[in-house]
């Protein structure tokens, strides 16, 4: 009989009962996280971690591409940035280059941001 990991349970009921906006920083969150797993991999010469962080990021992409409701402008707009940033993911990925992964992140790290500063600017409204 498996033992239950409370931590995992915590985080199953998190995402589970999470608001779909809440979800969505989640998804942002975790692609900050594993890009940057990435680039320290790829700085210890760790590749095949810095390649799975790379790819983890790359899934994550895929699935917020995927949340997309193309009715709206932004939606083409955030799928082409979308698009371009999992290029250059490959790219880094290929090329096991640190600047690439940096600029990716920026770009992350940015889109986690504003998406964080919208839900705080929806729930005051």
């Amino acid at each position: 009989m498996a033992l239950n990991n409370p931590y995992a349970q915590y985080k199953q009921n998190t995402v589970m009962t999470a608001p779909p906006e809440e979800l969505t920083l989640m998804l942002f969150e975790g692609m900050v996280k594993f890009i940057n797993q990435s680039k320290l991999f790829m700085q210890e010469k760790k590749l095949d971690k810095a390649s799975n962080a790379n790819l983890r990021a790359q899934d994550i992409i895929a699935e917020l591409n995927l949340t997309l409701n193309m009715k709206y402008d932004i939606s083409k707009n955030l799928r082409t940035l979308y698009d371009y940033m999992s290029r250059r993911l490959i790219e880094a990925n290929l090329k096991k280059d640190v600047d690439i992964l940096e600029e990716v992140l920026g770009l992350a790290t940015e889109l986690r941001d504003t998406w964080k500063e919208a839900i705080k600017i929806a729930r005051k409204g």
